[in-house]
């Protein structure tokens, strides 16, 4: 876990939070004193939806007011749950005709002091009633015993399913019952790599390396168990799925899902992993529930939704919508109704299920161009590809993945890490296509087209650079073979390769000096173009790449590493010292 924070305390942040969340939302108003977020546009008219617990949950609750959702939040401190006295500032702030529900998680803290809260408010002449939001699956029915499952991320469907059922104008009653459903009908699990810390406090506990937690919660509480060692992703998500769907586990089997059920996921992220790997972890999930379990979600909502602060943690809700619907006596596609209904709560995530309309002249476009593409390349009666073409490309590959830790070394001292990877991942991209092609390889002009488009996949500026090169020199060897009927000799490619650097240049202003990997590309090819001597050339090139060790950088991340006099002033350039290393194992392949 990161114990690295901007704040050294965590006093006086719920209220900066709180009003930063407000200033950007015109909808909502801040009850500083009581810290209570409240939508300034609930009528009386439709029935109040309150809920709220200890902050470090954010968004939850205060970016989930707003039209259809909660009429307002009531914030405590740091995992504690607000106070019975802002609990009923919430009650004032947002009053109804209609009656208010009061939507509480289900942990001791918010049971008290919302449910005190109700009992005042119904003495005051208020409608109160509560929603317990409990639908953790990971503890059982035996450990959770008298206190009950708790209350995840899946209290936020019931929030949606409520609020959009008040501003629909459904009667309190049957409000209530929407809400006091989604324990019956929602199943969450989490799992986390560590514990989330506090700002200002002692970490309690760390979860070991080569671990994680089945069965974490939001509280920094302990979770069921603790794996090791860590198993693959895939292999944690399938873990996860039976706790939620195995029908033969008495203890847990909360819910009942079929494959003909309209079901909702919602996966949150606890506030600590990546985007990237939360969408990875996503589709891993649609995927083993389809596999394994033969359900495909109607709707699914991926995202930051309910944290545990800096928590590096992700939880699975299971909802299913049809046993939900037969229970209110109300159609799936009304409930589903309920979840699409917009809201301008600023957290619920903006998944678009509305109705679309597709383009069919787009799509006409579309499969045109897609033909075309397929059609091959038009020189392909131009030269043959030579035989040592093939070998030269081998070589240059196998020698360049031998050099990726270097490369990587290098790269890590100067930016990112990423250009052992590119290079590795277009090498990699070549082979393949070699592999492919096997000893009957198509004519010259297209295979090379094929080989621009290997670099082309990698991404990244020295795919870019590298891409537009090979792109460049195919072009002007299809024009001077083709239109021009020159041989292919080492004059012919000698010139192809003058007029693609040309073109490059037109892309980028970096030239020799600069420390890139035109400091090697330039003099490659200036010394190729005028000595037609392809071994005298690559000497050139690897000289060149050694150069840049000596050079300040100009372009790309490594411009921003400061010369605090370390060896990264003594390394060539990655992606310099890359093209070097190719280009040698392409002259070694030629001469095997």
């Amino acid at each position: 876990m990161s114990r690295k924070h901007f704040f050294s305390s965590p006093e006086g942040m719920v209220v900066h939070m709180l009003t930063s969340v407000t200033t950007r939302n015109k909808h909502m108003a801040l009850d500083v004193a009581n810290r209570v977020v409240y939508n300034t546009a609930h009528p009386p008219s439709q029935v109040t939806i309150i809920s709220g617990g200890g902050s470090g949950h954010e968004p939850a609750w205060s970016g989930f007011v707003g039209d259809g959702m909660l009429s307002a939040a009531v914030c405590g401190d740091i995992f504690a749950s607000p106070s019975t006295k802002q609990i009923m500032a919430g009650i004032r702030n947002v009053p109804s005709e209609e009656g208010v529900i009061l939507c509480i998680t289900n942990y001791t803290g918010d049971m008290l002091h919302f449910g005190l809260a109700r009992e005042k408010g119904c003495a005051l002449g208020y409608k109160v009633d509560v929603v317990c939001m409990a639908e953790d699956a990971a503890l059982g029915r035996e450990k959770s015993g008298k206190v009950g499952r708790r209350g995840l991320a899946g209290n936020l469907l019931v929030i949606k399913l409520i609020g959009a059922a008040s501003q629909k104008g459904w009667a309190f009653e049957k409000c209530r019952k929407i809400g006091e459903l989604g324990n019956s009908q929602l199943v969450t699990i989490g799992a986390s790599l560590d514990h989330c810390h506090v700002m200002g406090r002692e970490a309690f506990e760390n979860v070991p390396d080569n671990s994680y937690v089945l069965g974490m919660g939001i509280h920094n509480e302990p979770g069921l168990h603790t794996v090791s060692p860590m198993p693959s992703a895939t292999d944690i998500v399938k873990e996860m799925l039976k706790y939620l769907l195995d029908p033969n586990d008495s203890d847990r089997a909360f819910i009942s899902i079929s494959s003909k059920d309209n079901v909702v996921m919602l996966i949150n992220n606890f506030g600590g992993i990546s985007n990237l790997e939360l969408e990875v972890l996503t589709n891993i999930i649609l995927e083993t529930l389809k596999s394994d379990w033969d359900i495909v979600p109607t709707r699914v909502y991926s995202g930051i939704l309910e944290t545990s602060l800096n928590g590096q943690g992700f939880s699975i809700t299971l909802g299913n919508m049809s046993g939900m619907a037969t229970s209110m006596g109300v159609s799936d596609a009304e409930i589903i109704e309920l979840l699409d209904a917009p809201t301008n709560a600023p957290a619920w995530p903006k998944n678009n299920y509305v109705p679309v309309n597709a383009s069919k002249e787009m799509e006409e476009r579309r499969q045109e161009a897609h033909a075309k593409a397929n059609e091959g390349h038009e020189d392909s009666k131009g030269p043959v590809t030579p035989s040592s073409l093939i070998p030269a490309l081998r070589k240059a590959c196998s020698l360049s993945l031998e050099a990726e830790p270097t490369i990587t070394l290098y790269d890590l001292q100067m930016g990112d890490g990423d250009c052992g990877e590119a290079v590795a991942g277009v090498c990699k991209s070549i082979l393949a296509n070699l592999d492919r092609v096997g000893p009957n390889p198509p004519p010259l002009l297209p295979f090379l087209e094929s080989i621009g488009e290997n670099v082309e996949d990698v991404g990244g500026s020295l795919g870019a650079i590298l891409s537009i090169l090979v792109t460049a020199f195919t072009n002007s060897l299809s024009i001077l073979t083709t239109k021009e009927s020159k041989p292919l000799d080492i004059s012919t490619i000698s010139e192809a390769a003058g007029l693609a650097l040309e073109n490059l240049k037109n892309y980028t202003s970096a030239r020799e000096g600069d420390r890139t990997v035109m400091d090697v590309l330039i003099p490659f090819i200036n010394s190729l173009r005028e000595t037609k001597d392809l071994a005298g050339a690559v000497k050139v090139a690897q000289d060149s790449a050694q150069k840049t060790a000596t050079m300040k950088a100009k372009f790309g991340r490594a411009t921003y590493v400061g010369d605090d006099g370390s060896d990264r002033s003594k390394i060539p350039d990655p992606g310099a010292y890359a093209a070097g290393v190719w280009l040698k194992g392409l002259l070694d392949g030629y001469a095997s």
